[in-house]
């Protein structure tokens, strides 16, 4: 199914720049194992593989251990020391069963470590009003892994088939079903509206909800249940398929390869990648993204403390869980059954 999806708020940006204002940088991958630190806090060996980018803290409170403190967090924003956000990884599925690990690239100009992935804060489109910054304790998911069905998934989670490593239109709610000549690109874009009161429920995501009408793109209001405007956050993701694009090793039937690390496996027509979902924990420091949200900066912060991107990127984390996540195998970590 292809979405008639507006202008992402990075095009928008380029199209009015005097309009729109963003916070945008790339962060590098501290780790990618099965941890969650948001879901399974201090469990080693979560049900799936996640990829996980942030700063330094405890992961027996829900984050990730930095070992490389000299380094600070991964992202080029040093306020932004404590977060926590973490995304499914793809496997691409051979015609004998075997699986391996895509790799990741940045954007252009966003050379993040293993390519992890570029991180946006958004506050209002039309550059009036304001939002109200994550507090303190704060968490959310977007997405639901177990999901199967098309009509349980947010327009906001997509894919796009790149054509080109600028491509930004043609996104989907389902796996492309091509090769991609230049990668699948994940887009996870978070709720914009709180009920103000509630930092993390048991299910990650009923504090948070998206317009009661019309889009974050479109200024839409708030619904009542959840009044208070929240920046949007939003990730994208490129998987480097590019080496996987030869359709004689694909699934007899013609159908795409690709299976998330929690099963979702494209190759069904029945459960096309509809579990793709994205994970927040928030730690920035102090009021630092509130007063970026305020100032209405744009890609540049002058209120924010940076690093360079080599900086971020020498931000690494131990591997807990200790197994083989890259070479061809025979199961996906964990044992994670494939969706039939």
């Amino acid at each position: 199914m292809q979405l008639q999806l507006q202008h992402t708020v990075a095009g928008l940006a380029l199209l009015v720049p005097n309009a729109v204002a963003l916070l945008r940088f790339s962060c590098s991958q501290l780790v990618v194992e099965r941890l969650d630190p948001l879901v399974t806090p201090g469990v080693t060996g979560s049900p799936h593989v996640h990829q996980i980018i942030g700063g330094r803290t405890s992961r027996t409170t829900g984050y990730v251990e930095n070992n490389n403190a000299a380094a600070g967090p991964s992202t080029p924003r040093k306020q932004n020391g404590a977060n926590t956000e973490q995304t499914a990884i793809l496997y691409f599925q051979a015609r004998n069963g075997t699986f391996k690990r895509v790799p990741q690239k940045p954007n252009v100009g966003f050379e993040a470590a293993n390519g992890g992935m570029t991180v946006y804060y958004t506050p209002v489109i039309s550059g009036q009003g304001q939002v109200t910054a994550f507090k303190p304790g704060f968490r959310m998911i977007v997405g639901d892994p177990i999901n199967r069905a098309e009509s349980n998934v947010p327009r906001q989670l997509t894919f796009t088939c790149l054509k080109d490593p600028y491509t930004r239109d043609g996104e989907t709610k389902d796996f492309p079903k091509q090769p991609c000549p230049a990668g699948i690109m994940v887009n996870v874009r978070f709720p914009t509206c709180w009920d103000g009161e509630t930092l993390d429920p048991p299910d990650h995501s009923s504090h948070v909800a998206y317009p009661a009408s019309g889009t974050f793109e479109s200024n839409g209001p708030c619904p009542a249940s959840h009044p208070v405007k929240i920046p949007q956050l939003f990730y994208e993701v490129i998987f480097d398929t590019t080496s996987f694009n030869n359709q004689a090793d694909w699934p007899e039937d013609g159908s795409q390869p690709f299976v998330w690390s929690f099963g979702d496996k494209s190759a069904n027509t029945t459960t096309p990648g509809y579990g793709n979902h994205g994970d927040y924990v928030f730690g920035w420091k102090g009021d630092a993204l509130q007063k970026a949200m305020d100032s209405n900066c744009n890609i540049n912060c002058p209120e924010l403390q940076s690093q360079t991107i080599q900086q971020g990127n020498q931000c690494s984390v131990k591997d807990l869980v200790g197994e083989d996540i890259d070479g061809w195998l025979d199961e996906l970590p964990g044992g994670m059954p494939v969706d039939k």
